[in-house]
């Protein structure tokens, strides 16, 4: 029997297969379709260190093969999460893991230090693609030296696995991940969103309140996957992939381009059981092939 367990940074996860913040609320709104310990971990809703409200309405738009966002990261705050959600999820049989957010590299440190004092929060993943309002709204992520500056404070007072996920809306993302690495990331997570944006021919208005938004789905992936492949080549921590995925040949695509782990996103809205769909897959797939363990399978791609 194959072996599906993986290692990222400090935490042992049972299988590659976690979903994507955003997509999977706080897994609660998940656990009367699938169970929850089937997954090798679960990415809550971002995290802000005050509560926000989110963009106006309308803030969501289908497109071919996928959707566009820009909810604005709406949640109740670090201290409403720690007192009243944390409580319900920690006891999940799967790691729980919080997206942290902000607007400064101060909410980011102060977030982060809120929840490194939470037993059971054994990692937080760092969403980088937030504007830096003090850079003139420009998104961490897309700045080698705002990246790094705010990796490097959060691990300051983040001791436990840190994960920093990398916004896909640069020139070259394998040095924002070279940055991130160099300042204590323990792995990165790729792809976030791609900046999108649709009109309504009738009115000829944007479908979006905010204009853009961020793009997700099956349209992404294979920009996704080359993403990922990059990444492989240029750093040694861990890279957790995403970007499309629905299926378990999906996930295997991103395995073997270098990701050590997976998260599903979008589809969640499409398939509830997917990631559960996905982790039998894989299974299956490593039996049928005789590969003794999935972590085999990483960055081995046969070039002809």
């Amino acid at each position: 029997m194959a072996r599906l367990d993986v290692r990222i940074g400090n935490l042992q996860l049972k299988n590659p297969v976690m979903t994507a913040s955003g997509t999977f609320g706080y897994g609660t709104e998940y656990s009367d379709f699938i169970d929850l310990g089937r997954l090798g971990g679960v990415f809550v809703k971002g995290t802000t260190l005050e509560p926000r409200q989110g963009n106006d309405y309308p803030r969501m738009a289908e497109t071919p093969s996928g959707m566009l966002n820009s909810v604005g990261l709406q949640n109740k705050g670090v201290d409403y999460f720690v007192e009243h959600l944390y409580p319900i999820i920690k006891d999940y049989d799967t790691h729980m893991i919080v997206n942290v957010s902000g607007s400064t590299v101060e909410d980011y440190v102060a977030c982060a230090e809120k929840l490194a004092d939470l037993e059971k929060m054994p990692a937080i993943e760092l969403n980088i693609s937030c504007p830096n309002v003090k850079e003139g709204g420009m998104a961490f992520g897309t700045s080698c030296k705002s990246a790094a500056q705010v990796t490097r404070e959060v691990r300051k007072v983040f001791p436990k696995t840190m994960i920093v996920k990398l916004s896909p809306n640069v020139t070259d993302i394998t040095e924002i991940a070279r940055a991130v690495e160099a300042e204590g990331a323990d792995a990165v997570s790729l792809v976030n969103t791609f900046l999108g944006m649709a009109l309504d021919v009738e009115s000829r208005s944007p479908k979006l309140s905010t204009i853009t938004g961020g793009l997700s789905g099956p349209c992404i992936k294979p920009i996704a996957v080359r993403m990922v492949w990059q990444v492989y080549q240029a750093v040694r921590v861990p890279i957790i992939g995403m970007g499309g995925i629905c299926t378990w040949q999906d996930a295997i695509e991103f395995i073997l381009a270098g990701s050590t782990a997976i998260q599903v996103g979008t589809f969640n809205f499409v398939d509830p059981e997917a990631s559960v769909k996905i982790v039998e897959g894989i299974d299956a797939y490593l039996d049928r092939h005789k590969i003794a363990s999935v972590e085999d399978l990483v960055g081995q791609i046969n070039y002809v």
